[in-house]
C-alpha cells in the first residue's frame, strides 16, 4: 500500500470532495439565513429570553428525525446504494430550498413554515449523513484514508466558510436570494453524485433487519475506543456549543447585523478549514487520543473567550479558535470511527455517530437556548464553555483506551465484524 494513489487523482473522489462542498455551502447559506429570520421574526413580538428559545426549538426540531430514524438509516446505509440514499437525500435539500425561496420571495415567511422546513432538512441530513461518510472508505485505499479524510473535512469546512458570509451577504440583497443560490448548489451536489460510478461492496449479511439495525449500536457500545470518541464530540459540543447564541450576538451584543452574522459563523470553519489543510499535508500519527482531549480542552477555553469578549475582531479570533480545535478533534475521531470499523458495518455505525454528532449539534442548540431562556444567551455560552473542559476531565479517566489511543492503526481482526449470534 506504500504506492497507494492520493485522493485527489481518484475519479470519484474529486466527485464526492465536489458533492461534499457544493452541499455544505448550500445548507450553510441557508441555516443562516433561517436562524436569522426565526431570531428576527420572534424578535418583533417576543422578548430576547423568549426568542432566543425559538432559537432553541430550531435545533430540537432539527434533531428530532435523526434521533427517530437512527436505525433505519444505518440499515438502509448497509443494505441499499449508498449512492442513491445520498442522492435521495440531497433531492430532498432541493425541494427544501424551493420552497424557502418561494416563501421569501412572497414575503409569506412564517415561524411555523421555518420550523416545518427545518425538520425536513433533518430528516435530510439523517439519510445523507451516514450514507456520505460510508461512500468515502470505498472510494481510497485504507492507507491514504486519514488523508482523504483530511481532505473531505476541508471541503467540508471550506463549505462552512464561505455559506455563512455568503448566506448573510446574499440575504441583504435579498431575501430570496440565498434560497435560490442554495438550489442551485444542491443541483450541482446531485450531479456529481449522479456521476459517481457504482462502489465495491460486501454482501450484507442476512437476517433479522431489525437485529441488522442495532448491531450498530451494539459494536459502538463494545467497542471503547469508537465509544469514547463519539460521545466526548457529543457531550462536549452539546455543552460548549455556541452557534444557536450567534444571532442573539450578532443582533444584540456585538451588534453587527446578518452581515456580521455570516462572519461569526464562518470564522469557526475557517479555524477548521485551515487545520484540515495542515493534517492534509502532515497527518497525525503519534499520541493521537491525548492530542484529542487537549484540542477539546483549548475548543471549551475558546468558548469561554467568546462568550466573554464584546469586540467584533477578538469574537471572531476566539471563533476561529474553537473552529480549529473542533477539526483536529474531528480528523482524530473521523479517522479512529472509520479505521476501526468493518466496511459492511459502516453504515450502521456511521448512524450512530451521526445521532451523537447531531445530539452534540442541534441537540446542543435546543440545550443553548433553553438555557439561554432561563440565565440569559451570555451566560449560557460561558458556563457551556467550562462545562466542555469538565467533560475532558472526566473522559480522561472514563475512556483509558481513547487518552491510550497512540495511532490510527485497526486491530489485525476488524475485518470480521460481530454476528447476529454474538450480538444476540
Amino acid at each position: 500500500m506504500a504506492d497507494a494513489p492520493h485522493p485527489l487523482r481518484i475519479r470519484d473522489y474529486r466527485l464526492y470532495l465536489l458533492s461534499r462542498f457544493s452541499t455544505t455551502v448550500g445548507q450553510l447559506a441557508m441555516v443562516i439565513v433561517i436562524g436569522w429570520q426565526v431570531y428576527d421574526i420572534a424578535r418583533r413580538t417576543m422578548p430576547l429570553k423568549q426568542a432566543a428559545l425559538q432559537l432553541g426549538y430550531v435545533g430540537l426540531i432539527q434533531f428530532a428525525p435523526l434521533a427517530l430514524l437512527t436505525l433505519v438509516v444505518g440499515w438502509t446505509a448497509d443494505r441499499v446504494d449508498r449512492r442513491w440514499v445520498a442522492r435521495a437525500a440531497v433531492t430532498l435539500e432541493i425541494v427544501c430550498a424551493v420552497m424557502l425561496a418561494e416563501m421569501s420571495w412572497r414575503g409569506t415567511t412564517t415561524l411555523p413554515a421555518l420550523f416545518i422546513i427545518a425538520a425536513l432538512l433533518g430528516v435530510a441530513r439523517a439519510f445523507a449523513g451516514p450514507a456520505l461518510s460510508a461512500i468515502a472508505p470505498n472510494l481510497v485505499p485504507r492507507a491514504v484514508l486519514p488523508t482523504a479524510i483530511a481532505l473531505s473535512s476541508i471541503a467540508w469546512q471550506s463549505g462552512s466558510v464561505i455559506g455563512p458570509a455568503l448566506g448573510g451577504y446574499l440575504y441583504a440583497i435579498d431575501r430570496w436570494v440565498p434560497y435560490a443560490v442554495s438550489t442551485v448548489l444542491f443541483t450541482v451536489s446531485l450531479t456529481a453524485l449522479m456521476l459517481l460510478r457504482p462502489l465495491p461492496r460486501r454482501e450484507a449479511a442476512r437476517g433479522n433487519p431489525w437485529r441488522q439495525a442495532i448491531e450498530g449500536l451494539a459494536y459502538v457500545r463494545r467497542n471503547k475506543l469508537v465509544l469514547g470518541a463519539i460521545s466526548l464530540d457529543l457531550f462536549a459540543v452539546l455543552l460548549g456549543g455556541a452557534t444557536a447564541m450567534l444571532p442573539v450576538f450578532a443582533r444584540d451584543v456585538l451588534h453587527v447585523g446578518p452581515e456580521g452574522l455570516g462572519d461569526l459563523r464562518a470564522a469557526p470553519a475557517f479555524g477548521s478549514a485551515v487545520t484540515a489543510l495542515w493534517f492534509a499535508f502532515r497527518p497525525l500519527k503519534h499520541n493521537v487520543g491525548r492530542k484529542m482531549l487537549g484540542a477539546v480542552a483549548v475548543f471549551g477555553g475558546g468558548t469561554v473567550l467568546f462568550g466573554l469578549s464584546r469586540w467584533m475582531p477578538l469574537s471572531l479570533g476566539c471563533l476561529a479558535l474553537v473552529g480549529a480545535a473542533d477539526m483536529f478533534s474531528v480528523y482524530v475521531r473521523q479517522s479512529l470511527i472509520q479505521l476501526h470499523t468493518p466496511d459492511e458495518m459502516r453504515g450502521r455505525v456511521g448512524a450512530v455517530s451521526s445521532l451523537f454528532v447531531s445530539g452534540s449539534n442541534e441537540l446542543g442548540e435546543a440545550e443553548s437556548g433553553l438555557l439561554g431562556a432561563v440565565i440569559g444567551p451570555v451566560p449560557a455560552v460561558i458556563a457551556g464553555g467550562f462545562g466542555a473542559v469538565i467533560v475532558v476531565l472526566l473522559w480522561t479517566r472514563l475512556f483509558p483506551e481513547l487518552r491510550n489511543a497512540r495511532n490510527f492503526d485497526p486491530p489485525e481482526n476488524l475485518d470480521h465484524a460481530p454476528t447476529e449470534e454474538k450480538l444476540a
